[in-house]
């Protein structure tokens, strides 16, 4: 009997192929009657490198070649960072599976060999919601963007054009270079990309992936479902500078959010708490909260 074939769709980042091989090996391992192949690909987002990401169309340049192949039949599942996602998802393309939970925090990366930042140079930070953040810790720090790859990004910071970037830890410690963190952000301080350290296993819908159903993991999947209701809620995509953090406690969901009222510049902390099985409602009833707080300051 011949051998299933199924075809990932990755980006061509070091990163992307490392979290596609981990999806792989899962269905390898418990599926030994399936062969998986890796097909990369470079998107949109990634050929854009001198200007922000909001400038050029937001985080569906992250996925548009990937749910082309998916829809052509040139692959099976895609594999992406969560928190790259757009918000809305094509009927025609479920996520299918939310992996387990890396470590969801900001952190930041100093030169090799240097212990503090140097205040003649900026940091390296494009995400408005950690820039918005990250002046609260250091009011008199100047951010400036960096685009690119992890690697990238790093070789910019060595060579002495910022004074530290600011990551997620996930993909550092998913590269093997959890050694290159200076200091981690708790979510108290800066408050995480909703998704950030799940990956989404994306398929065409009406087919199979029972194959996965062990690759799911239901507490990632009631963070996730909870941290996108609040940003879709508040229609944040790229350019926005929301936020959404939950912890699972057993069978009841924290959720901590952002809010930022553009036109006024303010923005809005809180969190709510709620059954598990209101995720996603918790999500919309703490984005409606906030802005409605946001709103009465103003």
């Amino acid at each position: 009997m011949s051998r299933r074939t199924i075809v990932i769709g990755s980006r061509e980042s070091r990163l992307a192929v490392i979290q596609s091989e981990m999806v792989k090996a899962y269905i390898e391992k418990e599926n030994p009657d399936m062969e998986v192949q890796i097909l990369t690909m470079k998107t949109t987002g990634d050929r854009i490198l001198d200007r922000a990401l909001d400038k050029i169309g937001g985080k569906g340049l992250f996925v548009k070649e990937l749910d082309k192949a998916l829809l052509e039949g040139r692959s099976d599942l895609s594999v992406h960072s969560l928190k790259d996602m757009p918000m809305e998802v094509p009927e025609e393309l479920p996520l299918a599976a939310f992996s387990k939970r890396e470590d969801p925090r900001d952190v930041l990366v100093l030169p090799e060999g240097v212990r503090e930042l140097d205040p003649e140079k900026p940091i390296g930070c494009s995400s408005l919601r950690r820039i918005l953040q990250l002046k609260e810790l250091y009011p008199d720090l100047q951010c400036r963007s960096v685009r690119g790859n992890v690697q990238t990004r790093l070789s910019k910071l060595d060579s002495g054009e910022y004074s530290g970037l600011i990551l997620a830890a996930a993909g550092l410690k998913r590269l093997g270079l959890s050694h290159r963190i200076s200091r981690y952000f708790e979510p108290e301080e800066m408050i995480p990309a909703a998704g950030q350290g799940i990956l989404a296993v994306q398929c065409r819908a009406g087919e199979d992936w029972s194959y996965l159903a062990g690759f799911e993991d239901p507490e990632a999947r009631a963070a996730a479902l909870a941290e996108r209701a609040f940003v879709r809620t508040l229609d944040g995509g790229c350019s926005s500078p929301v936020a959404a953090h939950a912890v699972i406690r057993k069978d009841r969901i924290l959720l901590t959010g952002l809010y930022y009222e553009e036109e006024s510049g303010k923005y809005e902390k809180g969190s709510a708490e709620a059954e598990l099985s209101q995720a996603e409602d918790l999500g919309k009833e703490l984005a409606e909260r906030l802005r409605r707080q946001c709103r009465q300051r103003i």
